[in-house]
């Protein structure tokens, strides 16, 4: 008898294809710092929740159970945004490796990418 490991799907997107998720309201949540959210404002409909602090700390428990009141189980997709794509690079495949998140995306090039193609932000 043979064991299979089932992984889930950790996808990096374009601007456009995000855009696409969030007119099939997939949840979007941004893991930047307070700081970045008011520098640069957001993607329309994200969520902010900070996942590393400013000195690079995080509290995993914590923010699962956060993330939990929009990603409501494992094989909901949902979106993550940094600001370069390094943090969702390695949050991503964190949940999609260790703790079997099924279709977790990511903003290739974060933020950054969003801006660059003049696409709208919210401040708040």
């Amino acid at each position: 008898m043979s064991a299979t490991l089932s992984y889930g799907q950790f996808i990096g997107l374009t601007p456009a294809e995000l855009q696409t998720k969030i007119d099939q309201k997939v949840v979007v949540i941004d893991i930047r710092t307070p700081g970045e959210w008011a520098d640069t404002g957001i993607v329309p409909t994200s969520h902010k929740i900070m996942f590393f602090d400013p000195s690079g700390s995080y509290d995993m428990k914590g923010w699962l159970n956060d993330i939990s009141k929009y990603v409501k189980d494992k094989t909901q997709p949902f979106v993550l945004v940094c600001r370069s794509g390094n943090r969702t690079g390695q949050v991503g495949e964190f949940l999609s490796q260790k703790l079997g998140y099924k279709k977790v995306f990511d903003l290739d090039h974060g933020i950054k990418s969003w801006i660059k193609e003049k696409r709208k932000v919210t401040k708040d």
